[in-house]
């Protein structure tokens, strides 16, 4: 069994011998590559499926180390806004942890997937009357005044716990096989800050392509976006957090950012799972579909992020599918459905 991320780069992360760790043994999560998608770009691509990770998504990474390093100063709570996938991490590493876990979501705007998680996991659930960057600024302000542990992407001990992931492609890739490029979905803006940070720790420089939701795509524009809107939930943000840092990643690395559409997004989240196996969460594609419109400027080995499991948001997915095909007990009806 592979330890959790602490335990495995200690000594690249901000966490001595004697520190507390709350882990899931988080980490470790699979480069596929994709085949199909390689043909029909013209280059090696390959998946790094971090929906692998103990509660779906990417996000297990940062939470290890924010949640560890909260035990460590003595917190008794962790909060946090979020579009979904941050509140289903913080409301398992705080039950793991024994702390109270609380997290403000944007009121009828979280997949069903992940508001199940933090319910199940024994958070308090708040969900407010606004968007995401109005519950982000409201949960800033209230730790600012309580002795509450923020957990979001804000907190530098995310963003060390998630440049882990970038360690892990450059260590399964080898010296021999070097990346050429990264396609990363952008919301908030912490993971693409993440990986850029844990590729120049190990001296690595690969071209960093975010890309963002046409109707949620403020890096894009140069400007925040006041309602966005996108069926992709999980960045459905319109002004990152980490916005600087994610544009200094892109330009530092001779990358870019665009944005894809709707339905963009949704082509590729189906031909992720019909053509590749790979079942991912519809915000999560985007880096995909980036990939399919605009490219990676002539890269020849790419790799592209899939931040979180499909069955995040299991109501898109039923909605994009085929339907289930009725069929009465006998062999001849079964032999007529199956066939077709």
């Amino acid at each position: 069994m592979a330890p959790g991320l602490i335990e495995r780069y200690r000594d690249r992360l901000p966490f001595g011998p004697g520190d507390p760790v709350v882990s899931l043994n988080e980490g470790s999560t699979p480069l596929v590559p994709a085949p199909r998608l390689s043909e029909r770009v013209g280059a090696e691509v390959l998946l790094k499926i971090e929906g692998a990770n103990p509660t779906g998504s990417f996000k297990d990474r940062g939470m290890t180390c924010a949640v560890s390093d909260a035990v460590r100063n003595g917190a008794e709570a962790v909060l946090c806004a979020s579009t979904g996938n941050t509140a289903a991490s913080l409301a398992a590493y705080a039950a793991r942890a024994g702390l109270r876990g609380a997290v403000i979501v944007p009121e009828g705007k979280i997949a069903t997937g992940k508001l199940a998680q933090a319910l199940m996991h024994g958070a308090r659930v708040i969900a407010l009357q606004g968007n995401f960057d109005v519950a982000l600024r409201l949960v800033r302000e209230l730790c600012a005044k309580q002795p509450i542990a923020l957990v979001n992407s804000v907190n530098p001990f995310r963003i060390e716990g998630q440049k882990t992931a970038a360690f892990e492609v450059l260590d399964e890739l080898g010296p021999t096989h070097p990346l050429d490029a990264l396609c990363i979905p952008v919301g908030n803006a912490g993971n693409i800050t993440a990986y850029w940070k844990g590729f120049q720790e190990m001296g690595a420089a690969p071209r960093m392509f975010g890309f963002q939701a046409a109707g949620a795509a403020p890096l894009v524009h140069g400007a925040p976006v006041e309602d966005p809107e996108t069926v992709a939930s999980a960045i459905r943000i319109g002004n990152p957090a980490r916005w600087e840092e994610a544009m200094a990643a892109m330009t530092g690395s001779r990358g870019g950012v665009n944005a894809v559409t709707d339905e963009q997004i949704l082509d590729a989240y189906r031909f992720l799972a019909a053509e590749e196996g790979v079942f991912c969460e519809p915000a999560i594609a985007a880096s995909v579909a980036g990939l399919l419109a605009h490219g990676a400027a002539g890269a020849r080995r790419i790799v592209c992020v899939l931040t979180g499991h499909g069955l995040k948001d299991p109501q898109t997915a039923l909605v994009q599918a085929g339907s289930v095909v009725p069929c009465e007990p006998t062999l001849d009806a079964v032999e007529r459905a199956v066939l077709g």
